[in-house]
């Protein structure tokens, strides 16, 4: 997979992507909008992030958390634009991917530099989007979702959380899902190079499900793409621990690790400049050869 002048060797590393959200309700509490200038910190928070081992910025400008709101496409290139803009001008290093599920957000994100699309909804939201992606010849990560907006479980404590889905077969409906995604990506023109799979850790799922997909990672990695996983802060490990997102450091880092060792090839997170510690000593553990 080539963009641009980033080449990435599946297999060699792990892959670290740095979360950067625009928006004013994210669920990790690190939303930039908050800031008074926004510009300027998400600047130098991507410069920061490169600094501490990011090799893809994530930008989302529409919060995914539980019991949030859709925005239109219109505000989230209101939110996305202005800094998108500014990290090309001022040739921020890494590649750049945009969470978007809107077509044409995306068309838009790509036609100003972003390199990436990064679906939550795995091309089954707007049905125009796989089109706009294959015309860019971008590469695009679909991801798991049967999350519902309706079904959220709420703690005071630890946040909201999606309630599982109703599965006949766990792993085998998340498979056949993720490969109806690919079918539409491989209908639209988009390349088999240019697909990466993320099997949604956290959306829709119960913390068993969540530990169970981890675990079987390798069943998903059996498929023939690049894998992302991003259990960064997520409601399941503060289940498991008894904390608040913002203590969630060591859960995320043991669920990437295992991850890692079960397959993944990219792990998304917030806390860049840790979990690309974690990142670099467990490649050196189960990728020696």
């Amino acid at each position: 997979m080539n963009v641009k002048k980033n080449v990435l060797e599946w297999g060699r590393r792990t892959y670290v992507m740095g979360v950067l959200n625009l928006t004013p309700d994210s669920f990790s509490g690190d939303g930039i909008l908050r800031d008074r200038n926004p510009i300027k910190y998400a600047l130098e928070k991507a410069e920061q992030f490169f600094e501490d081992g990011t090799d893809i910025l994530d930008i989302g400008a529409e919060s995914s958390r539980p019991g949030s709101k859709p925005i239109s496409a219109a505000v989230e290139l209101e939110r996305l634009l202005p800094i998108l803009k500014a990290l090309k001008q001022q040739n921020v290093r890494g590649i750049i991917s945009i969470d978007t599920y809107k077509a044409e957000v995306a068309r838009q994100c790509l036609e100003n530099g972003a390199d990436w699309i990064n679906d939550i909804w795995g091309l089954k939201k707007d049905a125009n989007l796989a089109s706009v992606i294959s015309q860019y010849d971008a590469p695009v990560i679909l991801m798991h979702n049967l999350s519902k907006t309706s079904a959220v479980e709420s703690n005071k404590r630890l946040g909201a959380s999606y309630q599982g889905a109703d599965y006949s077969n766990f792993m085998e409906v998340i498979i056949n899902d993720l490969l109806k995604s690919v079918s539409l990506a491989l209908r639209a023109g988009i390349s088999e190079e240019n697909i990466i799979l993320d099997p949604g850790i956290g959306f829709g799922k119960t913390v068993e499900q969540n530990l169970a997909l981890i675990n079987r990672l390798d069943e998903i990695k059996a498929l023939g793409y690049p894998i992302l996983i991003g259990p960064s802060r997520k409601s399941f490990l503060g289940r498991i621990l008894d904390l608040p997102v913002e203590e969630r450091l060591e859960g995320t880092a043991a669920s990437i690790a295992v991850g890692i060792a079960r397959g993944a090839d990219i792990v998304r997170v917030h806390d860049v400049k840790y979990m690309a510690r974690i990142v670099k000593v467990t490649d050196a553990l189960t990728r020696q050869s």
